[in-house]
């Protein structure tokens, strides 16, 4: 199912059809790049966090964590990343397919300045072995998310 709500999202920017979908699993960073033969901080990893009772998802490179001090002073609490039985009904995609495509409506979504640095990344399409190769701005344009600064490198 969540594989196809990221289609379906895609489908107004006419980029359903581009996504990939592997016969490997690429639920994290290290299989994803290992499946698209990319190096791993090209790979944009959606993180779930909650904020009081919202949820919101983080796009970030690959290559980087959250950095506690940054995200406490971008949003004025420490860092609590949602529980594994939440992530599917709060979010609408399920761990090692989170994306920023195709998400429950009151999902809040930000992108990272680590992801930048990059031409092209690979964000999930939904489920955990699938991925679609977009322009930062491109990225940017199909979510329309606020950038902000809340990672470091690992």
């Amino acid at each position: 199912m969540s594989l196809q709500q990221a289609k379906n999202y895609l489908k107004q920017f006419n980029r359903e059809q581009d996504i990939i979908e592997f016969d490997v699993s690429s639920a994290t960073v290290e299989l994803a790049a290992k499946a698209l033969n990319c190096a791993p901080e090209r790979i944009a990893k959606t993180l779930s966090f909650k904020i009081n009772e919202r949820a919101i998802l983080i796009v970030t490179a690959g290559d980087v964590k959250i950095d506690n001090r940054k995200y406490k002073e971008t949003f004025k609490t420490k860092a609590k990343m949602l529980a594994r039985d939440e992530v599917l009904p709060i979010i609408g995609h399920d761990i090692g397919g989170v994306c920023p495509f195709g998400v429950n409506p009151d999902v809040t979504i930000y992108l990272d300045e680590s992801l930048k640095r990059f031409q092209t990344v690979f964000p999930a399409c939904g489920n955990s072995n699938s991925a679609i190769e977009l322009t930062i701005d491109e990225l940017s344009s199909y979510i329309k998310a606020e950038w902000i600064d809340v990672c470091k490198t690992i």
